[in-house]
């Protein structure tokens, strides 16, 4: 069996020295005669490993000692209505930035909690640009600011941290986390599903700063309670321990490949030879989104004509291309490129892309 190159959005490829690791290690890690999976996240092996997957995290993104690291569970949706319980009070607002699929779904699942104001949206223009930072209605008493610096499905991302004053500004990074390097101190809150940049799915890494914490004032169970995780180590209940291991070694593999300095190097690079190959294709393959608005990320892009999606998706699937098929909501194809991707892998798909073309153009 050999692997494939894998575009998957997410879940999303994995470093293979990282999965090859986790291999050798399923059945007797650190020499204790179990797997990391049967043994309790309460024992001292256990507990190392999650001191030890912080401490690298802290160390790759610069977190300051007054934001807390949890690692968490239940998905970035989960944490868009986790979030206003605990950031805002009872008749509260707060502002979102709409600029995608996943802005719209943050809105909807935060309705419930706080009072949801727009202040900029990109929806007229098809997400297909950003909204223009003059033109966001930002209210200075709002309990926060939410955007999502990167859209998986329409391809879009803020290629800089938007100014919005004493408000906190919360992120979801799920997409780009670990891509480049980031001024946490810019942000109340980061989040980030694992499933792209970190690890598998049924991890959330979410960084907060410390006072933020203490904003929670409605009656609520103490699993939603964000401060009731940090104060226990995020064990107030059993973790994700598989999640938890296999962030940790990503981790280690990001700081082995010379940090989120190159991780950037690597992903501009990557970004820019398949957008290359898009835009030099005559227009047999095209990406509508404003150029200054590209994702790194996620690349999405059709073909001069629809009816050769089928044939694309199977001969590129036939030459190790996987996971090409755009989202439903916009067809069409997309290729993501998160850090665990390698530049021969976009090498061989921009190699298959110039070969369909010729054969079907």
């Amino acid at each position: 069996m050999s692997r494939l190159w894998n575009f998957s959005a997410g879940p999303a490829a994995m470093p293979q020295a990282v999965l090859e690791r986790a291999q050798r290690e399923l059945l007797d890690w650190q020499g204790c005669g179990a797997s990391v999976m049967e043994l309790s996240h309460r024992g001292k092996l256990f507990m190392g490993l999650a001191q030890q997957a912080e401490a690298d995290l802290r160390e790759l993104l610069a977190i300051p000692a007054d934001y807390a690291v949890l690692f968490l569970q239940g998905g970035a949706t989960q944490h868009f209505g986790q979030i206003p319980m605990n950031l805002a009070g009872e008749g509260d607002s707060a502002d979102y930035i709409v600029t995608g699929h996943w802005g719209e779904k943050a809105v909807s699942e935060a309705a419930p909690y706080v009072k949801v104001n727009v202040a900029g949206s990109s929806k007229e223009q098809h997400y297909l640009q950003l909204p223009p930072r003059d033109s966001w209605q930002l209210d200075p008493r709002a309990a926060y600011v939410h955007y999502t610096p990167n859209e998986t499905i329409h391809g879009v991302e803020f290629h800089a941290i938007p100014e919005v004053g004493e408000v906190p500004l919360v992120a979801d990074m799920s997409s780009n986390i670990l891509s480049e390097p980031v001024d946490v101190s810019r942000f109340g809150l980061i989040y980030a599903g694992a499933q792209k940049n970190i690890g598998p799915s049924g991890l959330v890494v979410m960084i907060i700063r410390r006072d933020l914490l203490q904003r929670a004032t409605r009656p609520m169970s103490r699993i939603f309670h964000y401060a009731d995780h940090a104060a226990n180590d995020s064990m107030l209940n059993t973790p994700n321990t598989w999640g938890w291991y296999l962030a940790g070694l990503t981790f280690q593999w990001l700081k082995e490949q010379g940090g989120l300095t190159a991780m950037c190097e690597r992903n501009r690079a990557k970004a820019e030879l398949l957008y290359g190959s898009i835009d030099g294709s005559g227009g047999f393959y095209r990406n509508p989104i404003d150029l200054a608005a590209r994702s790194r990320m996620n690349v999405p892009f059709t073909l001069h004509d629809s009816a050769l999606d089928a044939a694309f998706l199977k001969e590129s699937e036939a030459a190790g291309l996987l996971a090409l098929k755009g989202h439903k909501a916009l067809g069409g194809m997309r290729a993501s490129l998160y850090n665990a991707v390698p530049l021969e892998a976009v090498q061989a798909l921009v190699d298959f892309m110039g070969d369909f073309a010729k054969r079907h153009g």
